[in-house]
């Protein structure tokens, strides 16, 4: 096996513990954001009887906007990182993340 196909299996805890530490990131940055813009402590979850669609999708879509950002930019330094200390690019091929 030649290094470049070894590398994306060494690269799966790096990646891991750079996918855990964003996703701590993202939660962190959604309530400030959204303290920020509704002056509330909590954001209104999909169960939640009180709010309405409306605040309830808005909640959504900050979040999941924040998270793939925050992800995209944890992913892409570990990467960078990789690349930048073994010569190697840590994806198996140029497509997408799923």
């Amino acid at each position: 096996m030649s290094k470049k196909q070894k590398l994306p299996l060494v690269y799966q805890p790096v990646g891991f513990v750079f996918g855990w530490a964003s996703g701590a990131l993202a939660g962190l940055a959604f309530r400030k954001v959204w303290k920020a813009i509704r002056h509330e402590d909590d954001a209104p979850d999909a169960l939640d009887q009180d709010r309405g669609w409306g605040e309830v999708l808005l909640a959504a879509a900050i979040q999941g906007a924040i998270f793939a950002a925050v992800r995209s930019a944890a992913d892409r330094t570990g990467a960078k990182a990789i690349e930048r200390s073994t010569g190697v690019w840590p994806a198996k091929d140029k497509g997408g993340r799923d």
